[in-house]
């Protein structure tokens, strides 16, 4: 599933195009994908003007003029495509995007001549159309932790948050409810620069007094660095994930242990290898040595 960089990086990639046009025509060639869309969706879209592309945890939210947001979910396989004419319309262009019809799941046609396409072979994604005024105080969003690339994320919210938690450390970073948007990926990336080991109790990174220890420390500066990276990195193309203008995310290309087992530890002294285990169903690869 596309982690926050993912989606990141398609709001930025969709924003030039969608922000200050209208929906000249929508067009739903089918009823659902994870879910019905909701009633009269097309015709509820179409004259609406972008006011704003914003994301939330791993959610696109399009605001719309006449006081109502598109929520989207990319799923498994969502993907956007925007297009004028034959051409794609963000340079640079490098690869070939999917255009099989059958997986053209919804089209927008906007007032400025461009096309948006998402394409979902899956069809785990999902499309919503809500009443801006509140949509924090309502599912998916009520409950949802604070954003990592945000300014109220540091070392001591870390320790609020995770106080007192009994909870492995990887397994805890990967609950919405307490920082939104991480996933899998990036958790376990942002622990082997912090040189914390996955299978820690969370609540060590809160002293007796609820301040931030030095894992804390260590932790957020690690996650932020690690998120700002892939997002300038475009994402990480491991199956599904395109930018809007066909081109790859390259990530991947930059992880230091996320399925790298048997690799030599890349950390400068270290003759640790790479490990995996498996925490809550996902797969966490670690150094044993360094990681503490």
């Amino acid at each position: 599933m596309p982690e926050l960089p993912e989606v990141e990086t398609v709001r930025r990639g969709l924003a030039p195009t969608l922000i200050g046009a209208r929906f000249a025509k929508v067009e739903a060639r089918r009823g659902d994908l994870r879910a019905p869309f909701p009633p009269r969706f097309a015709a509820r879209l179409t004259g609406r003007r972008v006011e704003a592309l914003t994301r939330r945890a791993k959610y696109l939210l399009v605001a719309l003029d006449k006081g109502e947001t598109l929520v989207i979910h990319l799923g498994m396989s969502g993907s956007f495509r925007v297009e004028r004419g034959d051409v794609l319309v963000t340079p640079p262009f490098h690869h070939e995007r999917a255009k099989l019809a059958a997986h053209d799941h919804v089209v927008f046609d906007l007032d400025n001549g461009a096309r948006v396409i998402f394409n979902d072979p899956r069809r785990f994604g999902s499309m919503d159309l809500v009443q801006s005024e509140g949509l924090e105080t309502r599912p998916p969003f009520a409950g949802l932790g604070v954003e990592p690339l945000s300014e109220d994320f540091d070392a001591a919210r870390l320790a609020a948050d995770f106080a007192g938690s009994r909870a492995p450390l990887k397994t805890a970073l990967l609950d919405q409810t307490r920082i939104a948007g991480l996933g899998n990926i990036y958790v376990v990336e942002a622990l082997f620069r912090a040189r914390l080991k996955p299978t820690r109790i969370a609540g060590e990174l809160a002293d007796a007094k609820g301040k931030p220890t030095a894992a804390a420390r260590a932790l957020a500066p690690a996650i932020r660095e690690v998120l700002k990276e892939a997002v300038a990195a475009g994402g990480s193309t491991l199956r599904d994930h395109r930018q809007p203008d066909g081109e790859l995310g390259y990530f991947q290309h930059s992880f230091a242990v996320y399925d790298r087992e048997g690799a030599a530890c890349p950390h400068r002294g270290c003759k640790g290898t790479i490990a995996r285990m498996v925490q809550g169903g996902r797969s966490t690869f670690y150094c044993a040595t360094c990681q503490k």
